[in-house]
Parts: structure tokens; C-alpha cells; sequence
């Protein structure tokens, strides 16, 4: 936002969700250096929560709550019990930790409000997927680095600003794919640039299925919930609790099974496998340049993402690119000498994550056991460590050095992910020119690079 819009002119009405029923923005209490230990308040980055659901609640806070050299100074949550929730869950961990009582954190039902707090240093978006885009641009423009949950956007029009409005403002991003801070993953990806498999030809990616569900009828909106600012630039349609997130606990929300404000698994896991792909193919700043397949729709109910599909795509160097969830959760690359399998083992981040468990998936894999047992040489590629995701982006808030996931890497990742979703939907082959970031000759396909927007929400491009 330019800084010479008012204070006024910035912050909206929300609505019936954010009166008296939260406390809204405060200045946050900032602990003495005595009792965080060696980490003076001038050396520690202040953190906001925004989207305080259930992969903030068990995964991105406490990914970030646990490190001295952090604190998490506010959250926000267009559900204003959610808010008053996170608010709580922060308070209860630092009382503990502390061994005093500790009420330190604000709590908002408008991040743009959050926004103006310039005792702020960085922002973790865990939001739904329609508002990643908006929201990463708006944390940059106020001089807030972040850390986001996967995908970097609904769109690839969407995702292209994000990239360019980060890096024009300087500030560190990091995409959640933390598959990157895996060793599995990483050294998956070294032995495939080194040539361990000989010259690669396939990848395939092996992605998680969505049900399909139930017709839903339109029920009145809670007061704690701001229903108009959660659809954000999407369509209105009518509230129904199966099409936002539970009103009571925390479970798996609903809205990630709506085409609305996601595209299904292709984006919800296929961001992480197809980001680890292309770190292996060395195609990170780049995309396939030929996209087809095909894809079952649900052709009844609320829920209307992707149902049993395989999607293929080819890249510019001959790999091709296979994406189906009837294949093994993984991904596999296969070369002239040989393949490699690599998965998250028994790894997850939330409860309902598809890991393999007990059936005997082994979290590195390959088709000799030679080739997963040897040492990648000092004169050979080694690829960017990182043992923890959150504590990675902590250390580049720091540094000020790049991230191991940084934005356009997460574009194109997004980007890819969006392409075979296109393919699934006009069930014909399309040609791409990963340069321009435009289809060649198909106005259809082009159109589908954005959304159209509601005005009071828009991305302005």
C-alpha cells in the first residue's frame, strides 16, 4: 500500500465479526532480554500470525515459538474466535516457558490493521490459498518479511506479482515447502543432478486423492466470523460451514476441496513434490513447456476439486513429467542407469497427513542400493542445507541472505502445479513458454492465468 493512504482509507469495515467480541491491535509487550536468555529485544525478530487455523496452530507458530531469538507479538483471524484462540495458545506458551504470566500478544480480525504495527518485523501467512497473493503483497509493501504456507497463489498471474513485489521491495520470503529442509529430499536431488541414474528421463509424482462431497444448504454466518473478508476477491456464494473451516475444534477445513479458494491436491501436495522435482531436474526457474492429461470431477456437491487424475508434462531439456494420484505418494526419478524413490517416510506435519506408516515405503529408495550409498564428491554438485524449515528463514531474516525456498522458486513451483490443473480442465494438450509466462496461441487457456476479482479484495497488477 502506498504510504500516503491514511490510516482511515486503509482499514475497511470489517464487519459484525470484529466488534466486541476481540480485542483488536495493541502494542505488543516485549519481554525483558533476562528472561528469553542471551537474545537482547534489539537482536529479536517480532512475528505475527496471520490465519491462525489448524496448520498455525500445530505446525507454523510452534516452528517459530521455540527459537530465543523470536517472538510472536500478535495474531489475526477473520474468525474472531480463532483469533482470541491463537491469542491464548501463544500466551499459554510463553507463561510456561517463562515460568510467570505472560500476556504479550495482539490479537486482530484485520491483517491490514496488523500491518501497521511497525513494532512487526515479519508476518507467517497460513491463510487459505485465495488469499496468498493479496495478502504476500500487501506484508511486503509494509516492509514485512514472510514466511508462506503453500501455494504462492490461486494463479499464475497472481503468483508472477508476488515474485516481482517481493524482490522490487527487498524483503525474504519463504514458501512452506519444507520438503527442502528434508535430508531425503536433498540428497535425492544431489544424486539425480550428479548423474547417479545416468541422464534423466522421467519423473513421476505421486500425489494424495480428495472425496468429493455432499450437497450443502446455506446456513446464517456466525457473528465471530467476517464471512465477506474470508471470501476475499472470490465470488459471493452462500456461507455453509463445510465451505470455510469447523466452527468448533480444528480439523481439516473444507474450503480445501473447493476449486473457489484451491485447486485440490495438484496444488495442496503436488507444490511440494513437484518443488522437490525440479530441484532435482534443475528447472526451478523455469516450467514444462507441454501440458496434457485428463481428470475426473465431482459432478454433484460442495466440494468440486479434482477427483482420480493424470496429468503429463514436457520440459524443454526432453524430461517428462508424469503426475497421477494412482501413483505411490513420492516422487521418482528415473534415468538411463537406474531410479530413485523418495517420500516423507513416516514424516507429517499435521495428523491427516498421507505418510507411508507401516507398509514398508522406505523414505529413500532406488532400483540399486549403491546409488543411495554414495558420498557426493567436494568437486560435485551439493545443493543448500537446511535441517529445520522455520529456523532456515529465521537465519536469512538475519543474514538477509536467501532462503532455501525463496519466491520465484515458489512461483514456479505454483506455477507448474497450475498448469497440469489446466490441462485436467480443458482435457487437451497446451503449449507453454515458460519465458513469457503465456500459452502460445490459446486465448482459452491465457484467460485462465487469473481470476476475475472482486474490487473490494482485488490483487491490482
Amino acid at each position: 500500500m502506498s504510504k500516503k493512504i491514511s490510516r482511515r482509507s486503509f482499514i475497511k469495515t470489517t464487519s459484525k465479526a470484529s466488534a466486541a467480541t476481540v480485542v483488536l491491535s495493541g502494542i505488543p509487550s516485549i519481554v525483558p532480554a533476562s528472561v528469553f536468555g542471551k537474545n537482547a529485544p534489539s537482536n529479536r525478530i517480532n512475528i505475527a500470525a496471520i490465519g491462525t487455523g489448524r496448520i498455525s496452530r500445530v505446525y507454523d507458530m510452534p516452528q517459530v515459538w521455540r527459537h530465543d531469538d523470536t517472538q510472536i507479538v500478535a495474531v489475526c483471524d477473520v474468525d474472531a474466535h480463532r483469533s482470541i484462540d491463537a491469542k491464548v495458545l501463544v500466551e499459554k506458551y510463553y507463561s510456561e516457558k517463562l515460568s510467570k504470566p505472560f500476556n504479550g500478544v495482539s490479537s486482530y480480525t484485520d491483517y491490514r490493521e496488523l500491518l501497521l504495527n511497525k513494532d512487526i518485523d515479519a508476518v507467517i501467512i497460513s491463510t487459505p490459498d485465495h488469499w496468498h497473493a493479496k495478502m504476500g503483497v500487501d506484508a511486503v509493501r509494509a516492509g514485512k518479511d514472510i514466511f508462506m504456507q503453500k501455494p504462492a497463489s490461486l494463479t499464475i498471474k497472481g503468483g508472477r506479482f508476488l515474485s516481482d513485489e517481493v524482490r522490487k521491495t527487498d524483503r525474504i520470503f519463504q514458501i512452506g515447502s519444507q520438503q527442502r529442509s528434508s535430508p531425503q529430499f536433498r540428497y535425492a536431488a544431489e544424486l539425480v543432478r550428479n548423474g547417479r541414474i545416468g541422464e534423466l528421463k522421467k519423473v513421476y509424482v505421486g500425489l494424495p486423492g480428495d472425496p468429493s462431497g455432499d450437497v450443502e444448504i446455506e446456513t446464517p454466518v456466525p457473528p465471530n466470523l467476517n464471512y465477506d473478508m474470508w471470501l476475499g476477491a472470490t465470488p459471493e456464494v452462500f456461507y455453509t460451514e463445510k465451505r470455510v473451516h469447523p466452527q468448533v475444534g480444528y480439523g481439516r477445513p473444507g474450503w480445501l476441496r473447493c476449486e473457489q479458494f484451491g485447486a485440490g491436491m495438484i496444488t495442496g501436495w503436488g507444490s511440494h513434490h513437484i518443488d522437490s522435482a525440479h530441484w532435482a531436474m534443475n528447472t526451478e526457474l523455469t516450467g514444462p513447456i507441454e501440458i496434457w492429461g485428463s481428470a475426473e470431477f465431482p459432478k454433484s456437491g460442495l466440494w468440486n476439486v479434482h477427483g482420480i487424475f493424470t496429468t503429463y508434462a514436457k520440459y524443454a531439456n526432453g524430461v517428462e513429467m508424469v503426475v497421477s494420484n494412482e501413483l505411490p505418494n513420492g516422487v521418482k526419478f528415473e534415468g538411463t542407469e537406474g531410479w530413485i524413490f523418495v517420500t516423507r517416510g513416516d514424516y507429517r506435519v499435521t495428523a491427516s497427513d498421507p505418510v507411508a506408516d507401516e507398509n514398508g515405503v522406505k523414505p529413500l529408495d532406488a532400483s540399486d542400493t549403491k546409488i543411495i550409498t554414495s558420498a557426493i564428491g567436494a568437486n560435485e554438485i551439493h545443493l543448500p542445507v537446511s535441517e529445520n524449515h522455520h529456523r532456515n528463514w529465521i537465519d536469512s531474516l538475519k543474514s538477509r541472505k536467501q532462503p532455501i525456498a525463496p519466491v520465484e522458486e515458489a512461483h514456479r513451483s505454483c506455477s507448474a502445479c497450475l498448469l497440469h490443473h489446466m490441462a485436467m480442465k480443458l482435457n487437451r494438450k497446451l503449449y507453454w513458454n515458460p519465458d513469457t509466462e503465456q500459452f502460445k496461441n490459446d486465448d482459452e487457456a491465457n484467460s485462465m492465468l487469473s481470476r476475475q476479482q472482486r474490487e473490494k479484495y482485488a490483487v491490482k497488477y
